[in-house]
């Protein structure tokens, strides 16, 4: 297998192809025509959307992509003292704090700004996984940052981001769910359009007619539609032509993630070889993670995560408002505190419950 510039190359594919049998490649293995016997590659994406059923072999190959992921630092400035103790009932849960942003967006101007904000919770039994999105402008309090230069403010929860990176992105948001963030994972949903095109598109169901802003002003009608990777992207931007703005473009990118999950544990593109391997090189190079993850690791535990199984919730609001002179969204305190306190005590019945009030 080559390596070039820490990506796996395309002579990878003799190695995927041979791996996905019952073991480690066996001379010739690669030229004899073989059944796909699970779905076996990872999906990183919003979250990690993975595919489980891995051999040793294949691990093996997972962790020689895992090299190129980026790793990023992003506990060690968030004080010990201002985290929340996990519940007795939920150690063995895990909360993945998911942070998106769209560096090529024709809006993102600064490029400094977390405009994806989800906490993953994945049970302890791992039964599925509920996907919780906190608008980018609801307004919550800020903590001071590292450097003592900014925060301890009330602001726009992405302004956090902006003031003290991912560290006071996640004691911003411990210190407004009251849950513990164990893992780190920031997506660049510019690179969704790889990751699509590597699936061979995407079906969407298109909530209503409307036209995009940005060039080349696609039309998009409403039932179900087939996206490439360009047509998905400028769908899960678009937010201004709904009368409940941010919020859409919120539903949008869940339908967009749902998709890729969907089409990537089909195991459709898993014929190919090469298609398997343009995928992971895709998503891998719009991901990073914390220094503490293991995707590996990661894989093994979501293993069973499928559409069917995957939930996605926003945060409860109860709706926007001005707040000096910025439109904000206004957090339901009442129906978050219940949301999030069902999150703490890994009780999933009671998080779909709260999600339906």
């Amino acid at each position: 297998m080559e390596r070039r510039g820490d990506l796996v190359t395309d002579d990878s594919t003799e190695v995927i192809a041979a791996v996905t049998a019952d073991g480690p490649p066996k001379g010739g293995a690669h030229k004899r025509k073989r059944r796909w016997k699970r779905v076996l590659i990872i999906t990183l994406v919003a979250l990690l959307v993975i595919v489980g059923g891995a051999t040793a072999a294949t691990a093996l190959y997972v962790r020689s992509v895992e090299k190129s992921i980026d790793k990023v630092d992003a506990f060690t400035e968030v004080p010990e003292e201002s985290r929340p103790e996990k519940e007795a009932a939920a150690a063995n849960a895990l909360n993945l704090l998911l942070l998106g942003s769209d560096s090529r967006d024709p809006e993102n101007t600064t490029g400094s700004r977390s405009d994806t904000i989800i906490v993953a919770h994945l049970p302890a039994d791992r039964s599925g996984a509920q996907l919780i999105s906190i608008p980018r402008d609801t307004w919550v309090h800020v903590p001071r940052s590292a450097d003592g230069k900014n925060g301890d403010a009330d602001a726009k929860i992405n302004a956090a981001y902006a003031w003290g990176g991912i560290p006071l992105m996640v004691q911003t948001v411990e210190d407004f769910t009251q849950v513990r963030i164990d893992h780190v994972v920031l997506i660049d949903f510019g690179g969704f359009q790889q990751i699509v095109d590597a699936l061979g598109g995407i079906d969407i169901d298109v909530e209503q007619d409307f036209k995009s802003i940005h060039e080349p002003f696609r039309t998009f009608t409403k039932g179900t539609a087939h996206m490439d990777g360009a047509t998905a992207l400028d769908y899960a931007r678009q937010r201004y032509q709904f009368a409940d703005g941010d919020f859409a473009r919120i539903r949008h990118q869940q339908q967009v993630i749902k998709a890729i999950l969907d089409k990537a544990a089909s195991g459709g593109m898993l014929s190919s070889p090469a298609s398997v391997n343009d995928f992971v090189k895709a998503t891998a190079s719009s991901v990073s993670v914390d220094k503490t993850l293991s995707i590996v690791d990661l894989a093994t535990q979501m293993r069973n995560v499928r559409g069917g199984n995957l939930t996605f919730l926003t945060t409860p609001t109860t709706g926007t408002g001005t707040i000096g002179d910025q439109s904000v969204v206004l957090a339901d305190d009442e129906k978050a505190k219940a949301l999030y306190e069902a999150v703490r005590k890994d009780s999933v019945p009671d998080i779909l419950a709260s999600a339906k009030k």
